[in-house]
Order: structure tokens, then C-alpha cells, then sequence
């Protein structure tokens, strides 16, 4: 579950940089690249996994694929939390860098 979560972030993230963010403003493709990472570090976690178990593998329980799918979400929902820091860090579009001046100057 780990796998097929991360990979469908993966897909939807670089669908969304392809069409979406073609100047890189929001920094979509970092985020995807990311994503992609995480997607190969689990198949490779999958291959060994496959080799040690064997066919077993295939047939997890019930609680395990439940684990399993609550880590690929804390997975990508911590890739969202560093792309939004990233994110915040550049300020594209200067919101923060405006919302810091003008508390600043009053």
C-alpha cells in the first residue's frame, strides 16, 4: 500500500506540474520529483520484500496493509509539509514577503 499510495501522488502531482505549472512558480516539479523518490525507494523496498517472501508477500493481512497505507499517507502528507515550506521559502508571488513588511512597518 505503501507503494501504490506513494506512486499515485507521484502521478498526480507531475499531471498537475505538467498542465498546471509550466513557469515553475509553486514549484510543482520538486514536489513530484520527491514523490517519485518515495515511489522508487518502495519498489525497491518491494523487490526485497518479494525475493525473502516470496508469493507470501502477495497475501498480506488485513492490519498489515491498513499500517502500510496509513505510512504512505504520513509519507505524503510530510512531502506536502516540506514542498509548503519550500514553497514559503521562495514566495513566487511575495504574498509572505508583504504580509512581513507590512507588519513590520505599522
Amino acid at each position: 500500500m505503501t507503494l501504490l499510495t506513494a506512486v499515485f501522488a507521484a502521478v498526480s502531482s507531475t499531471v498537475l506540474w505538467y498542465f498546471k505549472d509550466s513557469k515553475n512558480q509553486i514549484k510543482l516539479g520538486t514536489l513530484s520529483l520527491m514523490y517519485w523518490g518515495a515511489a522508487l525507494m518502495w519498489t525497491a523496498d518491494a523487490v526485497f520484500a518479494y525475493a525473502e517472501l516470496g508469493m507470501e508477500y502477495f497475501t498480506p493481512a488485513p492490519g498489515e496493509m491498513l499500517n502500510d497505507f496509513f505510512l504512505g499517507l504520513s509519507v505524503t502528507a510530510l512531502g506536502l509539509i516540506i514542498w509548503l515550506a519550500l514553497l514559503l521559502f521562495h514566495d513566487p508571488k511575495g504574498v509572505v514577503r508583504q504580509a512581513l513588511h507590512k507588519d513590520g512597518s505599522s
